[in-house]
């Protein structure tokens, strides 16, 4: 399973983002996917998740309600919006899959198997 993260870039405070993710190797039905991220000097935390059938998100609480996850199993993709972003946002986003997962777990990086490369999103006017 190979997982590719896309859409990061510089944006100016304030602004939007959309993250995408490509699963390819394996059907994405078949997986819970979150997305984490590692600012500067920092560990690398939990965003938001979406279980495989996409009726339920979580969300970190710090970033709640500028958020939004969404997936297209048909199209093998994942995305992850984030609004009103800030310079505390700036980080590498990591898209993670995983099989099998329980409901609490799903903040939890170390239940996800597969990984992707990150995309660098910076936020800076």
């Amino acid at each position: 399973v190979q997982l590719q993260a896309s859409g990061g870039g510089l944006v100016q405070p304030g602004n939007s983002l959309r993250l995408s993710c490509a699963v390819a190797g394996r059907t994405l039905s078949d997986f819970d996917v979150a997305w984490f991220r590692q600012g500067p000097g920092k560990e690398r935390e939990f965003v938001a998740a979406i279980r495989r059938r996409g009726g339920t998100t979580v969300y970190a609480d710090s970033m709640k309600g500028r958020l939004t996850v969404s997936r297209d199993n048909a199209k093998n993709m994942v995305y992850l919006r984030m609004n009103s972003l800030t310079p505390e946002d700036t980080a590498v986003y990591y898209c993670a899959a995983g099989t099998g997962l329980i409901l609490s777990s799903l903040r939890n990086e170390d239940a996800y198997a597969y990984w992707g490369q990150g995309t660098l999103v910076t936020v800076s006017s």
